[in-house]
């Protein structure tokens, strides 16, 4: 299950694009807490320690627990957008959520046991698909990560959907057809090694020899 952060936040005075370029001068971003029936709450949190989450690289499926003004708000990160030269966090948007409601959320994909691939033992190569998941599942069980065991796969295989062990209480969001994660394919230089070849065969010329004479007797 994905760990729960606790992020403090402040309460934001005024609106606008002066006040959001003065709260970001001092270190802080700008932040909108919505959803769940309730009044948007318009905030403002720590750039370092917001910046810090983000770092962890699933801060986007990772329930966040806002504490503002006193006031503890169960989120899940929506949107963030960044500086387009800088890449610093300008804005984020949090959505509320009750403490068991079913939630869509990305979840990154890691594949395991690669040594018990004869696919790749044999030089083949792992073609991601896909790099996550979107899922349904629980709040409060959010799975950190998909682990996908690669044993006894050879090249030329395909893991779908089906294949995958979800965790429990955990589904697919995408049901309408079993569609493929990852494949193990031949590595570049096989492919080339087997289309010359092929070319060869395809286009070889017979020698005087292989062919003997034609058929009305005059030689070739």
């Amino acid at each position: 299950m994905s760990e729960q952060l606790t992020l403090p936040a402040e309460a934001r005075e005024r609106a606008g694009k002066g006040a959001s370029r003065a709260l970001r001068r001092d270190g802080r971003v700008p932040a909108v807490i919505y959803g769940d029936k309730k009044e948007a709450l318009s905030v403002h949190v720590e750039e370092k320690l917001l910046a810090k989450m983000l770092s962890t690289g699933h801060f986007m499926n990772t329930l966040v627990m806002v504490d503002a003004g006193g006031q503890t708000h169960r989120t899940l990160p929506k949107d963030v957008q960044f500086h387009p030269v800088s890449s610093r966090p300008i804005h984020v948007d949090f959505l509320r959520i009750g403490e068991h409601s079913q939630v869509h959320v990305n979840v990154p994909v890691v594949f395991t046991d690669e040594e018990g691939s004869p696919g790749i033992k044999r030089g083949g190569v792992l073609n991601m698909v896909r790099h996550d998941l979107e899922l349904i599942c629980d709040a409060a069980e959010i799975p950190e990560q998909i682990e996908i065991a690669l044993t006894g796969l050879d090249i030329g295989d395909s893991i779908h959907i089906s294949n995958v062990n979800l965790p429990k209480g955990s589904k697919s969001a995408i049901d309408d057809r079993d569609f493929t994660v990852a494949t193990i394919v031949a590595p570049s230089a096989v492919k080339s090694e087997e289309g010359d070849t092929a070319t060869t065969e395809a286009g070889a010329v017979p020698t005087v020899g292989e062919e003997g004479e034609a058929e009305d007797g005059e030689e070739v």
